[in-house]
């Protein structure tokens, strides 16, 4: 059996897994229909920055986010004087972490997802009579 204590853990990174995929999600689902049916100047610059946490050590990437999410820095400290909030060693900010580390791994199987589909169909689906 678990202790109190490990009952808490469990329940604390269930609920920062679960605040991280559903507040990355709905993102992630964008980004990958944009990477999978648009064409525009700047696509491959856009994969490149969305794959980057998965290239980046994760020393860095969290490095990267304490100095952008710190209270003196510049999403942080504007985070902290204009709504009193604060990210940095929270359950907010480690679903934050975990969001940036998971967010690419969750466009590339969206994006190959909807690569597969053939347009065709969709086109047919679209056209569709409505008895």
């Amino acid at each position: 059996m678990l202790s109190p204590d490990e009952w808490q853990i469990l329940a604390l990174s269930v609920r920062v897994a679960i605040v991280s995929v559903v507040c990355s999600l709905p993102v992630a689902v964008l980004v990958a229909l944009v990477l999978a049916r648009l064409e525009f100047p700047g696509k491959t610059l856009l994969d490149a920055l969305v794959h980057l946490p998965l290239v980046l050590p994760p020393v860095v990437v969290g490095y990267l986010l304490l100095v952008l999410f710190g209270r003196r820095g510049p999403i942080g400290g504007w985070l902290d004087r204009e709504f009193d909030v604060q990210l940095v060693f929270t359950t907010a900010g480690a679903a934050l972490a975990t969001a940036v580390m998971s967010f690419p791994l969750m466009v590339r199987s969206i994006r190959i997802s909807l690569e597969t589909v053939d347009r065709r169909l969709a086109r047919a689906r679209s056209t569709g009579s409505r008895a």
